[in-house]
């Protein structure tokens, strides 16, 4: 079998393992796309390869900055400081290990109210300000995640180009 064609089915697995990790935050999602798309152009060495990896590469990367960025702008709104953050991250690392797959957002969730009620000293505010946060977080993962996508989709049109003109 072709090199070029192993190359190119181990850069689409991991793509598709990429976008799941905008959704499952227990890997990299953005930067692994981007780490795969790199090393897929630089391998395949061919104009359509270097075009649709750097493409991909400052797509992907616009999603993730723009996801943080967004992200941390809605979090600093509603005034939600670092210590309730670190105690749903704490919450969030809990939960990945107590309960698979939906412990990791739900222990985040279950972290940032206790953080935020311990802060206010009041549920009733603490349920708002985690909300909106939670909010936040989730419109930062569907941003990222379409970037990856989008990134995935270039690279779809990489390879056709690339086996199509080799």
């Amino acid at each position: 079998m072709d090199l070029q064609i192993v190359y190119t089915i181990l850069a689409g697995l991991l793509l598709v393992v990429s976008a799941l990790g905008t959704i499952f935050p227990i890997l990299p999602g953005s930067l692994l796309a981007m780490g795969t798309l790199l090393a897929w152009g630089w391998l395949l060495g061919s104009g359509a390869s270097w075009w649709a990896a750097g493409l991909g590469i400052a797509i992907a990367f616009l999603g993730w900055s723009a996801s943080a960025v967004l992200t941390g702008r809605k979090l600093k709104q509603h005034a939600i400081p670092k210590g309730s953050i670190l105690a749903a991250l704490i919450g969030a690392i809990a939960g990945a290990f107590l309960i698979p797959v939906a412990g990791l957002f739900l222990g985040f969730a279950v972290g940032l109210f206790v953080g935020e009620a311990i802060r206010r000293g009041e549920t009733s505010g603490a349920l708002a300000s985690s909300w909106a946060a939670l909010k936040a977080m989730g419109l930062g993962i569907v941003i990222e995640l379409g970037c990856v996508l989008l990134a995935s989709s270039v690279w779809m049109i990489g390879v056709i180009t690339h086996f199509a003109t080799r």
